[in-house]
């Protein structure tokens, strides 16, 4: 499968100090390159130079997004939420304790959105702008 049009290059990537294997990054990338397009309205899409502060906005993402799969994965394919052994008791996740964990997920990716380009300018106009304040 061919990905074109990234923000942030594997090569780059490993040059921060990224640990991903290539189809794993290419997938996260590709996650945190659409997260970045539905915040900046596609203002980077096709173009020629992105921004140093694009490239690490998203290298923060794909390590967030990382983290938060490895952990859902852990977590998910038992659902369990804690965990005693004497007493031996299992407590699982409720469906409203999963739904926290996605929200905090999605906060922390805007978040990280916002750090990195609140305020970048690109070809005259604030990547963030979308006429109204968010």
């Amino acid at each position: 499968m061919e990905f074109s049009g990234q923000y942030l290059t594997y090569a780059e990537y490993q040059g921060l100090g990224g640990t991903l294997d290539l189809m794993p990054f290419n997938l996260l990338e590709f996650e945190a390159r659409r997260k970045i397009d539905i915040k900046t309205q596609n203002r980077l899409v096709d173009s020629e130079e992105i921004p140093q502060t694009v490239k690490l906005c998203e290298y923060a993402m794909i390590n967030s997004i990382e983290s938060y799969n490895n952990s859902m994965n852990t977590a998910s394919g038992n659902n369990v939420a804690s965990e005693s052994i004497d007493g031996y008791s299992v407590n699982y996740m409720t469906p409203n304790q999963v739904s926290e964990i996605v929200k905090s997920k999605s906060d922390e990716l805007n978040d990280i959105i916002k750090t990195y380009l609140l305020g970048v300018i690109y070809d005259d106009e604030h990547l963030l702008y979308v006429g109204v304040e968010w």
